[in-house]
């Protein structure tokens, strides 16, 4: 069973400049609640015990956000709404689940990853990237179930328009397992549209094996000096490590552009 997720919350967010440069992109509002949340409410229905949130000292107010209880507990006493006695609740019982890590200088999502390696359990642990929302359907709820089913590693999968494959990771894939799934032969960081593999391409939820931490010790740094978690990934494939592609069901929302972030709030307000 996967009952550990991680939650890399470091980064800058500078494309959603000016708003990040004085409030965490993850707090901002989509449709009226902290985008962070949407995250967190995916990990507990797909059946997530304890989330791991990586965050800098930068970014202190995520961790402020869930301990804040003086103010909750002042204003409880002062008016009693019933709206903020729940909301306090909510508060309360994600606080018990989360564990918080710091990475303080920006060195990738693989050094993210690594940052969290004492605290991972298991054989296997769940990754969410929280600038990819994911929407209708809960895509880490359908990938645990390709994980069981295979006992293998898991991606997120989704096509995109073939002119587009210069922006995205793409899967060069193996054989088709069923419906929605692939063996992944290879994962090409945003290829030339006509060298792609595939159209297929890399979305932010990862089911990763324990073992990558081992490989994201011997990942050397890019020339940008960050340590990229694609790398670990790729030499786990040549090593033999089964990693399955995932189509998933839901619909895709890129919450970590300002038009994706105004648009995200567009698609949620229609699930109401």
């Amino acid at each position: 069973m996967i009952k550990q997720a991680i939650i890399p919350l470091a980064g800058l967010g500078t494309r959603l400049l000016p708003l990040t440069s004085v409030f965490a992109k993850e707090l901002l509002p989509i449709n009226g609640k902290p985008g962070i949340e949407y995250i967190i409410e995916e990990c507990i229905e797909a059946g997530i015990k304890e989330i791991i949130f990586i965050i800098s000292k930068k970014k202190i107010m995520i961790k402020n956000y869930f301990y804040n209880d003086v103010f909750y507990k002042n204003l409880i006493k002062k008016k009693k709404d019933p709206r903020i006695i729940s909301e306090y609740k909510k508060i309360l019982k994600y606080k018990k689940m989360i564990k918080f890590v710091f990475q303080n200088n920006p060195k990738g999502t693989g050094d993210a990853v690594l940052k969290t390696h004492k605290h991972i359990k298991d054989k296997y642990f769940l990754m969410l990237l929280p600038d990819d929302l994911i929407i209708k359907k809960n895509c880490s709820i359908s990938m645990i179930k390709t994980h069981k089913r295979y006992n293998s590693s898991v991606m997120a999968s989704m096509s995109v328009d073939k002119k587009t494959v210069s922006r995205w990771g793409i899967y060069k894939l193996d054989k088709k397992l069923n419906k929605t799934d692939y063996l992944i032969n290879d994962v090409i960081e945003k290829p030339q549209t006509k060298n792609a593999p595939s159209n297929k391409a890399v979305i932010g939820r990862y089911i990763l094996p324990r073992s990558i931490f081992a490989e994201l010790k011997k990942t050397k740094p890019s020339k940008g000096g960050e340590i990229h978690i694609t790398d670990a990934i790729q030499a786990l494939i040549k090593n033999n490590e089964k990693f399955i592609a995932h189509n998933f069901l839901g619909k895709y929302l890129d919450c970590g552009t300002m038009n994706g972030y105004i648009n995200s709030s567009l698609e949620v307000d229609k699930i109401k």
